[in-house]
């Protein structure tokens, strides 16, 4: 990555804002892959997307990841919503919250769309909890050792 491109101020403050959504690993392994032909799309979007958007004062990350779940359940966009589902838990956003609002996306984005996203939200789920080596009670909420 260019030099000028990770000095400036704009760029730096996109990606502290995407490191704390969405987490180090994310952003070190697409800045570590960037070519030539990606350079200008990672550009564009930490600083548009991260450094312009989510820093904004007006909502909380937590409201900008609820926002996010709903358009990328409607939009059928699975592995941005697969990476946002762990940026809503990491903003604060409960399984219980991210269950219903994937329920109450349903009515608007229809049955097929929330069932993909129910099965989504699952798997990630199921990921989070292998790593960790804990089974999340869904009723409670509290983890207890396997």
């Amino acid at each position: 990555m260019r030099k000028s491109i990770t000095q400036d101020a704009l760029f730096k403050k996109g990606v502290r804002v995407r490191k704390a959504v969405l987490g180090a690993r994310n952003i070190q392994q697409r800045l570590a892959n960037v070519n030539i032909y990606t350079e200008p799309f990672e550009e564009f979007t930490t600083k548009a997307a991260w450094g312009l958007v989510w820093s904004r004062p007006g909502l909380s990350r937590r409201s900008r990841s609820f926002m996010n779940l709903g358009m990328l359940i409607a939009l059928g966009q699975p592995e941005e919503l697969r990476l946002h589902l762990r940026a809503a838990l990491r903003n604060g956003i409960t399984r219980m919250e991210i269950a219903e609002a994937i329920l109450h996306s349903a009515v608007y984005c229809g049955v097929p769309r929330a069932t993909a996203a129910r099965r989504l939200m699952l798997e990630v789920f199921g990921e989070l909890d292998a790593v960790k080596g804990a089974v999340k009670n869904p009723r409670s909420g509290n983890k207890r050792s396997k």
